[in-house]
């Protein structure tokens, strides 16, 4: 059978306004069957969870307030303690990146330094050597002839100055210690003896007490016995003669047995001229034996001080220049070794340019 477009067209419009037909039947004459759901769920609006009265006095919003709040409370915490661990490590990074930036630019400094110095030394011998290479032997080398160049050029004269400096100042600080020294033991002998004189006195006076107690007209005259009188016959005697008064006179018009054996008798031991002869001599018996003894000792302990710094100076000279000694001789040794290390660079360097 045969079918031309044209049939077809015509067969097919029909067909299609039959089923929009149906279609619209369908909607007029039948209700839907799809179920309308009503909302069965309370939203926040119509509970009023937001008014303040049942937001802030609701138990259970507070334990959800509160957990949450300890929850952010940790969870700021545990971000800080991370931030902090991470700053540290990416610290410590930075530090070892840098120390070895530093390490790595200090060796090719040092590589650089090695290769600019490639140079030849003649010495005195004409011995070319090649400095490539400063050893711990070159470094101690090197110091010691600075040392030695100290030591020799400078503190060895400066030792003799300040040795000459120090036997200058021993000399004349000697004689004015010495000079001290004398004065303190003749101040302190001259104290000794003037309460010796003073002992000696006063001892006199208190047996003259003791014979004349009973008698009439007696004075106590130990006050009268002091640095300016225990010595001096007149002072004593006129403070006395103070001191007594009108007691001097007896009963009977006369002076009393007292006031003529202590003050007008002259020859009388008792008689304060002599007693204070006593005095003078026990003063002077007492310095001339307290200066000799005090002297020795003092003048004595000077010497032995001012020897003592002699030797300290001596002493310091010697181990100065012993240090010097040393300083020179291991220069001489390591210069020897340098030498012998220099030939054999040389050899070699010889050896590699054949």
């Amino acid at each position: 059978m045969k079918f031309n477009y044209t049939n077809i067209l015509l067969f097919a419009l029909p067909l299609n306004i039959l089923l929009i037909l149906c279609h619209v039947y369908n909607q007029r004459n039948h209700k839907r069957t799809t179920p309308n759901h009503t909302q069965t769920t309370r939203s926040l609006c119509e509970c009023k969870l937001y008014s303040p009265a049942n937001y802030d006095s609701d138990p259970q919003m507070r334990k959800v307030m509160e957990n949450f709040n300890k929850q952010t409370q940790q969870r700021l915490r545990d971000y800080d303690d991370r931030m902090i661990e991470k700053r540290m490590q990416c610290k410590d990074k930075c530090d070892k990146e840098i120390q070895n930036i530093i390490l790595k630019d200090k060796l090719e400094k040092e590589l650089m330094d090695k290769f600019a110095t490639l140079d030849t030394d003649i010495q005195s011998d004409a011995i070319p050597t090649c400095v490539c290479e400063k050893s711990l032997a070159d470094k101690m080398e090197k110091g010691c002839l600075r040392c030695v160049g100290v030591f020799g050029g400078g503190v060895a004269p400066s030792v003799g100055l300040l040795g000459g400096i120090g036997e200058a100042a021993i000399s004349v600080l000697k004689p004015l210690a010495l000079k001290a020294a004398t004065e303190e033991a003749i101040a302190e002998a001259t104290a000794a003896a003037i309460e010796a004189g003073m002992k000696a006195v006063s001892l006199k006076i208190e047996k003259l007490g003791i014979i004349f107690t009973a008698r009439e007209g007696f004075v106590d005259l130990s006050s009268i016995v002091s640095k300016s009188t225990f010595n001096n016959g007149r002072v004593l005697v006129e403070s006395a003669k103070k001191l007594i008064g009108k007691l001097c006179m007896s009963d009977n018009g006369g002076y009393t047995s007292f006031y003529n054996t202590t003050i007008y008798s002259g020859r009388d031991e008792y008689y304060l001229g002599n007693i204070a002869k006593v005095g003078a001599t026990t003063y002077d018996t007492t310095f001339a034996f307290q200066k000799g003894t005090l002297e020795a000792t003092k003048v004595g302990a000077v010497k032995a001080t001012y020897a003592g710094y002699h030797t300290s100076i001596i002493a310091s000279i010697i181990a100065i220049l012993i240090i010097v000694l040393i300083m020179v001789i291991i220069y001489l040794i390591l210069r020897y070794r340098r030498k012998k290390k220099m030939k054999k660079k040389l050899q070699y360097i010889k050896l590699l340019e054949e």
